[in-house]
């Protein structure tokens, strides 16, 4: 059998083209306890780096530019004597999974990646990959091991199933479960989760001067950890909010519960406004796409960008409010970047410009007719294409 230590010291390479992507991978390899972990952002140094380490996992993204990952594993086969590829494959891509697996994967984990299931998926194969080795001296120890091992499998499987349903529950608590009525505004909201639970949430608050609050956030990550955090996101706005915080100060506060409470690698991006009955209000953006305003009187749309960093990311970081304002006739449109990254079956993205082009046709006849024109315009492009994100959104009208 194979120790936890010669598990948790194995050489593991990580590639993929982007930075962010290794970061966030290093992180969540070193945070399950793994203590030997290498990168590479240069898809053709692989081969070269496995003949000098040998490593146990190499962790490959499929997409990269100049050398993909397919080419890299054809390589590696010109070196591995055995023809035993360690390798699992990151992919956004359903289509490429069995190709992958094919050309000689031993596994392959989504993107966005999922805490729970990259964990099993890394010492699962490290595991196996580990028992080959000693397998050239211990045959009959092998066979049994890996009955065990598909027997765990099953186990984590089972486990991993149960662990999403829970996390799905938990994600639907945290919507509302009718849309509220605010004096002079007409709300209308959407969220489709993927299989496996992202952690988008909508909600909105009634304070007791009047005014009212809406957020739309976008939490990294998936399964139960994303709902837990969405939940515990949620429940510090409620709280601030229901005493008397301003909405800069209120995420400031929770910036730094996020950034002392949750895990080095999960992070929010969140729009958040308020609005009195009169339009007026304010309006902050942390590392959230950009919210859209059609203007009913010069039919024109303001994008509302993003100004500071997403909350979790730094305890110093400081928002501040800025002034919205919405006359009778104007739209708002907020939403995550699960509708923007929509894909199709040929893995073309939905985009800004037919969003825009939605808006800017619809708004005209009020937030329904917005609402039903994104979720006509996103069926009709995906054709029931399974996502891998959330697509949530909001659609708020000034209607006196």
């Amino acid at each position: 059998m194979v120790s936890e230590a010669d598990i948790l010291n194995a050489r593991i390479l990580v590639v993929d083209d982007k930075q962010a992507n290794v970061l966030l991978l290093e992180g969540m390899l070193r945070t399950a306890g793994y203590t030997s972990v290498e990168s590479t952002t240069d898809p053709n140094a692989v081969c070269s780096l496995y003949r000098q380490n040998g490593y146990s996992l190499i962790l490959l993204d499929l997409q990269m530019p100049g050398m993909d990952g397919f080419q890299v594993m054809e390589s590696l086969k010109e070196i591995e004597g055995d023809g035993y590829l360690p390798v699992l494959v990151i992919t956004a891509q359903p289509g490429h999974k069995l190709r992958a697996l094919e050309a000689g994967a031993k596994d392959f984990v989504s993107k966005p990646f999922e805490l729970a299931e990259l964990r099993a998926r890394v010492r699962n194969i490290l595991e196996v990959r580990l028992l080959h080795l000693k397998a050239q001296n211990h045959g009959r120890v092998l066979e049994e091991t890996v009955r065990e091992l598909k027997a765990s499998r099953e186990i984590i499987r089972r486990k991993t199933e149960e662990e999403m349903a829970l996390a799905q529950q938990t994600q639907e608590s945290l919507l509302p479960r009718c849309l509220p009525q605010f004096e002079n505004f007409r709300i209308h909201a959407f969220n489709a989760p993927t299989r496996y639970v992202g952690g988008d949430f909508y909600d909105f608050l009634q304070l007791s001067s009047g005014d009212w609050v809406g957020v739309l956030a976008d939490v990294s990550g998936k399964g139960m950890s994303a709902a837990l955090l969405s939940s515990m996101l949620l429940g510090a706005l409620s709280m601030e909010f229901r005493s008397g915080t301003q909405p800069h100060e209120a995420l400031n506060r929770v910036n730094r519960l996020l950034c002392e409470k949750s895990l080095p690698f999960q992070f929010v991006t969140l729009f958040l406004f308020l609005l009195r009955p009169d339009g007026t209000g304010q309006f902050v953006s942390a590392a959230h796409n950009p919210a859209y305003l059609f203007r009913a009187s010069t039919r024109k749309i303001e994008k509302l960008n993003p100004d500071a960093f997403a909350l979790g990311m730094f305890d110093s970081s400081c928002y501040q409010s800025r002034a919205l304002c919405l006359d009778k006739g104007d739209t708002l449109v907020v939403y995550s970047d699960g509708l923007t990254d929509a894909e199709n079956s040929r893995a073309e993205m939905f985009g800004e410009e037919p969003l825009l082009e939605i808006i800017q046709r619809d708004a005209p006849a009020g937030s329904q007719a917005v609402e039903r024109g994104i979720l006509k315009g996103i069926e009709d492009f995906t054709q029931g294409i399974s996502q891998t994100d959330d697509i949530t959104f909001m659609v708020v009208e000034k209607c006196h």
